[in-house]
């Protein structure tokens, strides 16, 4: 079984604060992306393989992959037998696309489909959240807005007929999640007077406004450190997007545009 991995953007990211479990409490909507797919084949085997290679791959240890990690947990609830994976990198690493994210959650409904288990897109999601955050979101693959550390998932009706994405990534530039995240300071948990604010504002307001009101919180701690990926969200507003933002704790930014 083949499929094909996507990407994902964030519109808006509100860090509300790090809560008891030491996770950042956050408001953001995920909408998929096609502009970068991965290639992801699961066969039958003899014995558990995993082979990552392409453009994007870095070197990690193929079998700490989150696609490895989708099948030992489905082999340890459903004793499913040993696969070959083979995963083509394609999506840019490390720039708040979640391509990473992406590779697993599809590993995981690939091996539910492969050997019949029969198991619900909740099911799916459920697992998911044990692989990482952003994973649930993939198992969807349609717009939500997050809640949570962005496991808590609700379909979101987006106004987006008659525009198009246009997504960039600063070459050499990879931001970690950490560093991100250190920017912001010491942030405490906070409820803010209206936490759905983002929300509200994605759904009530036209695309074409959502400049200055759509915001990604990372954008302050990364910019100053990384002018280049500044300088692409302002290249973007040149170009006539009517919106651009950074995408998760970044390097990537896209932009909107009116579809010709």
């Amino acid at each position: 079984m083949t499929v094909y991995p996507n990407i994902k953007l964030n519109l808006g990211l509100t860090v509300l604060g790090k809560r008891p479990d030491g996770y950042h409490e956050l408001r953001t909507a995920f909408v998929p992306c096609y502009t970068f797919s991965d290639c992801l084949e699961i066969v039958p085997s003899a014995s558990f393989e995993v082979d990552v290679y392409g453009e994007q791959y870095t070197g990690w240890d193929p079998n700490e992959d989150l696609t490895a990690r989708a099948w030992r947990l489905l082999r340890a609830d459903f004793g499913i037998p040993p696969v070959k994976i083979s995963l083509e990198k394609r999506s840019p690493v490390g720039a708040g696309l979640g391509g990473g994210s992406a590779d697993g959650a599809f590993a995981l409904v690939a091996l539910s489909d492969m050997f019949s288990l029969g198991l619900s897109l909740r099911q799916l999601s459920s697992y998911a959240a044990q692989l990482g955050s952003d994973c649930p979101f993939f198992v969807y693959n349609f717009p939500m807005f997050a809640s949570g550390r962005g496991e808590i998932l609700e379909p979101l009706q987006l106004p987006l007929d008659g525009w198009r994405f246009e997504v960039s990534v600063p070459s050499g530039v990879h931001i970690s999640t950490k560093e991100a995240y250190a920017g912001l300071g010491a942030k405490e948990a906070v409820v803010p007077d209206n936490p759905d604010a983002l929300r509200e504002t994605l759904l009530n307001t036209p695309v074409e406004k959502w400049k200055g009101l759509v915001v990604n919180d990372f954008e302050a701690s990364v910019f100053p450190s990384h002018p280049e990926v500044a300088a692409l969200k302002e290249d973007f507003y040149r170009r006539g997007a009517v919106y651009a933002s950074m995408s998760g704790s970044g390097s990537a930014v896209f932009g909107i545009f009116k579809k010709d």
